[in-house]
């Protein structure tokens, strides 16, 4: 039987899951399958290795972690990863794809507000965050924490998958009707093409002029796996507007900012953020791309919620300004409409947010 179009829901991830398509020696966890994708599990060993790498054809991750290894490190009492360092750990989840099913990969939302950089690795793959259709074998997830030393374990949860058949992915024509049907970006003024585009507010008008966070240095350690455990201040140095609505990216400095404009994602529709377009300038915006059915989503207790985005200049200062463009959410059709949207059926820590830091900081 041939597989609709369109991104997998929960639904049809657990019964892959029962056909034997995900391979796991451990039941998923009660809440591990979202509206649009699966939640990945760390392993029992994390290596260190010298260099981050593609295996390339005819060649598997551990054969190339054999050449590259450091060191290993046993996640099953927990253990820290460092700033800097590049460590791969082997994850609890398998796959035997079907022929036509393929698969991408991205952080968790509270992975990217961390700064933890994280992506997928498959045998002899030859991209990151991609799973080829039918592949069969390990999946392997490179981390590398960037701000602050990161402690996880067996289990913890810093990535996740989005299963798919075809091409699902919207076309400018089928965006602007999406949007004239379903409003996808609450604002008249919003450019609709291939995808949504998304501006940067650093004016902070509803939150007392508070635009953003940049990360401190030499912090403490952040536990992947408690909520709401930190106080920012330790963390972080709030910014605030002083009248110019402008802000210059330091590229050796990690930011927390957030969209001019509130975003919605229909139940039968997901999205994603494109992570860097050098057509809006040199910056990294929002590790984690992934948007669930449901976000911002008025029936789920949404009614448009702002993204918040994780940003990192790449080689130069950039300034950025209040209202440039600073992102593009590309949308994807459902293969079917999920049972639980994000949000209110699913008790989701980031549906109707403005700017707000990860689940791990105490919110005031």
């Amino acid at each position: 039987m041939t597989s609709p179009t369109g991104i997998y829901s929960a639904r049809m991830i657990n019964q892959m899951h029962q056909d034997g398509a995900i391979i796991v020696a451990h039941a998923f966890d009660e809440d591990q399958v979202q509206p649009a994708s699966l939640d990945l599990r760390l392993g029992e060993i994390a290596y260190r290795v010298r260099a981050s790498f593609l295996p390339g054809p005819q060649t598997s991750v551990m054969e190339r972690i054999q050449d590259l290894k450091l060191h290993q490190i046993n996640l099953s009492e927990g253990a820290v990863l460092e700033r800097g360092c590049v460590y791969i750990v082997p994850l609890m989840e398998e796959l035997a794809l079907p022929e036509g099913v393929s698969a991408t990969t991205n952080p968790k939302s509270s992975t990217g507000r961390l700064d933890i950089f994280t992506r997928v690795i498959t045998d002899e793959g030859r991209a990151f965050d991609t799973v080829p259709a039918g592949y069969k074998g390990k999946l392997y997830l490179e981390i590398s924490p960037r701000t602050f030393p990161a402690l996880v374990r067996q289990g913890s949860r810093l990535s996740q998958i989005r299963f798919r058949s075809g091409d699902s992915r919207l076309s400018v024509e089928e965006h602007k009707a999406l949007h004239a049907e379903q409003t996808l970006v609450f604002d008249e003024n919003a450019i609709v093409e291939q995808g949504v585009s998304l501006s940067i507010d650093l004016q902070g008008s509803d939150r007392g002029g508070l635009i953003g966070y940049r990360s401190k240095r030499h912090t403490a350690v952040v536990d992947v796996d408690k909520k709401a455990a930190l106080d920012v201040l330790d963390f972080w140095e709030p910014l605030h507007d002083r009248g110019t609505g402008e802000l210059i990216l330091d590229p050796d400095e990690f930011y927390i900012l957030v969209s001019r404009e509130a975003v919605h994602v229909p139940p039968d529709y997901a999205a994603e953020m494109v992570p860097f377009d050098p057509l809006v300038g040199e910056f990294r915006v929002h590790y984690a791309g992934f948007f669930d059915p449901g976000f911002g989503h008025a029936g789920a207790a949404g009614a448009g919620s702002r993204a918040v985005l994780e940003v990192r200049s790449r080689e130069v200062p950039f300034l950025v300004e209040h209202g440039q463009t600073i992102g593009r959410l590309i949308y994807e059709r459902m293969a079917e409409r999920p049972d639980n949207l994000y949000g209110a059926d699913l008790g989701s820590n980031y549906q109707g947010q403005h700017l707000k830091l990860s689940k791990h900081f105490k919110q005031n």
